[in-house]
């Protein structure tokens, strides 16, 4: 057996049916084996792999053990000479495998190979190519030296900048998205630190072959598509405490002395400096507009409340400073939390979802006011016009903030994306029926040819114009169907086209197109699965909230009755746990479907 292929799944089900295929397609000139391990995922990979790969030799875990002891689990039974750790994420060329057994055969000092890796939109990922991390190099990816230095040798020596991305290199890290290893090599180092949960792993494994002696190689030769961390989101809290821990647990285990002090000091400071970049930014994002709003608010109802003194009452003092630090507080909480429960500032584009939260947040503060003490309740026009400024003022600030970002005054409407399908008629067709029942809003423009051969009643053009037909009809999207065009020529067209389009790629005989439109984005994915509206952000979050009153709300009816409730420390536990969140009123039933049989 030449090769060992081992791809670790967990919840990517439909980047998992790509990968695999494109798989199928690289081995079958090379005598290879496919291990699947799947960390218990609950979105049917499994019965996905049974059905479409039974070639593939399948591991089920009934818990998620990791990335390194999954690995592991799949080498252990493998036979290959060669040992491929491959990203579900991932789609590999016709001749991958072929050109980097080659280079391995040819150079018996290499320990493990990489290769050039694109991502989503065809952009080079630059973690194809690393160094081994020192303090120096923590520090300077950590406070962006080496973004703003990129070619440098001495402050971007974590993404090896300073080498040519397309030309063959000795390098220190090899990307555990794809990391082709020598299984005598395994043999003599050990296999992968399951001390490394999720990260770190193939650092690890990278420094121990080269401390035995062994070579790295960036291998430029060959491309494979990587979608970029589907499994995980590299913006969150989460990522950034996993990752920089494993730097830790690599330092503490590689260095000694005054070295590893100062790396795990470095890595500590940059878990806390990340941390707080990382909340900084994100309650940023969440915040900015509704302080907008608070902002817009407060200095209308300043405006109003002199201009309505002076006019109706003809006394500029009129209003009490209880007007000022009780009712304007109130008015303004009252109008953002309704724009908020209302999904005002989930789609900040949404007009309908604002001015609806702006009018129900006014009739609440309309019944609110009346049960307020008189000293409370100065004047009623003053509601009605801070209801009217807020809606205007809020209104005007999303419509310069659109036309800021998109430059122009189409807010509220979805411009649709011109799209071309690259593939044969009966793919196309198919394409375009996936499209509809996924109820993506797109322009399709028409079909280009995979063949040189044009019939101009079906296709726009050939393959080979590509180009121009997406200069012509300027095209925003290209989907292309992997039936048809080999996945080396897609990834040449992505580079060739550049990154200005969203690329993605309809699997033969899936039911999903899987594509991702930046470096720094997850995959993206139109499919068919039913989507339940529970569901969405706004829903799960208004659902939470109703859990939590309703929850308080028991507390106060039944409290004063809890010793004559039957079964009362039960009932006392529910309600606090749905206050606390560790479960819910109301929720899914689990429905199990017996199949039955249908006579003729």
């Amino acid at each position: 057996m030449k090769l060992s292929i081992i791809i670790v799944n967990y919840n990517v089900k439909y980047f998992l049916e790509q990968a695999l295929l494109s798989v199928r397609n690289a081995i079958k000139h090379v005598n290879a084996e496919v291990f699947v391990v799947d960390n218990n995922s609950v979105d049917d990979s499994c019965q996905m792999v049974s059905q479409k790969f039974p070639e593939a030799k399948l591991i089920q875990n009934k818990s998620n053990p990791g990335f390194s002891i999954a690995n592991n689990q799949a080498i252990q039974q493998s036979n290959g000479e060669y040992i491929l750790l491959l990203n579900p994420d991932t789609v590999v060329e016709e001749d991958t495998f072929e050109k980097c057994i080659a280079f391995m055969d040819a150079h018996p000092d290499a320990g493990g190979l990489g290769v050039k890796m694109i991502d989503g939109s065809g952009q080079f990922l630059p973690e194809s190519k690393r160094g081994f991390p020192s303090p120096f190099v923590a520090f300077c990816k950590t406070f962006g030296l080496s973004k703003i230095f990129p070619k440098s040798k001495t402050f971007n020596r974590y993404h090896l900048g300073f080498l040519d991305e397309n030309k063959t290199h000795e390098v220190d890290v090899l990307a555990g998205a794809f990391m082709m290893l020598r299984k005598s090599v395994l043999d003599k180092i050990g296999l992968l630190d399951e001390a490394f949960f999720m990260y770190g792993e193939d650092i690890d494994l990278s420094y121990r072959i080269v401390k035995a002696g062994y070579k790295n190689y960036y291998f430029a030769d060959t491309t494979i598509i990587h979608y970029k961390g589907e499994s995980t989101k590299k913006g969150s809290l989460n990522y950034v405490k996993v990752f920089y821990n494993a730097m830790i647990i690599f330092a503490r285990k590689h260095f000694v002395g005054e070295k590893a002090k100062l790396f795990i000091l470095m890595l500590h400071a940059a878990i806390y400096f990340r941390a707080f970049i990382t909340l900084a930014g994100s309650f940023f994002k969440r915040i900015y507009l509704p302080l907008i709003d608070a902002a817009l608010m407060l200095g209308g109802l300043f405006i109003l409340k002199d201009f309505w003194a002076t006019i109706y009452y003809d006394e500029p003092d009129y209003y009490q400073s209880a007007y000022l630090w009780f009712n304007f507080p109130l008015y303004i909480t009252i109008w953002l939390s309704a724009i908020y429960f209302n999904g005002g500032y989930d789609e900040k584009y949404n007009i309908r979802r604002l001015v609806r939260g702006v009018l129900m947040g006014s009739l609440l503060l309309a019944a609110v006011y009346g049960f307020l003490d008189l000293q409370y309740r100065p004047s009623r026009a003053l509601i009605v016009m801070g209801a009217v400024w807020t809606l205007f003022s809020t209104t005007s600030a999303r419509i310069f903030l659109h036309f800021f970002q998109y430059k122009n005054f189409n807010i509220g409407k979805k411009e649709q994306s011109n799209l071309v399908i690259v593939g044969s008629k009966g793919e196309s067709d198919r394409v375009m029926n996936l499209l509809v029942q996924a109820r993506v809003n797109t322009n399709l423009i028409g079909t280009v040819s995979p063949q040189g051969i044009e019939d101009s009643k079906i296709y726009l053009s050939s393959l080979e114009q590509l180009d121009e037909v997406v200069h012509i009809y300027k095209i925003h999207e290209i989907i292309f169907c992997s039936k048809d065009i080999p996945a080396q020529n897609i990834m040449q067209w992505m580079t060739r086209l550049g990154t200005d389009l969203d690329y993605k790629i309809v699997p033969e005989e899936s039911l999903s197109i899987i594509g991702s439109s930046s470096k720094n984005t997850a995959g993206e994915l139109y499919t068919i699965d039913i989507r339940f509206r529970i569901a969405d952000y706004m829903n799960r979050r208004n659902k939470r909230m109703l859990d939590f009153l309703l929850s308080v709300l028991f507390i106060l009816l039944f409290l004063p009755f809890f010793i004559i409730i039957k079964n009362r420390i039960g009932f006392a536990g529910n309600i606090f746990n749905v206050l606390f969140g560790n479960k819910s009123w109301v929720g899914y039933i689990l429905i199990t479907i017996i199949p039955t049989s249908i006579k003729h």
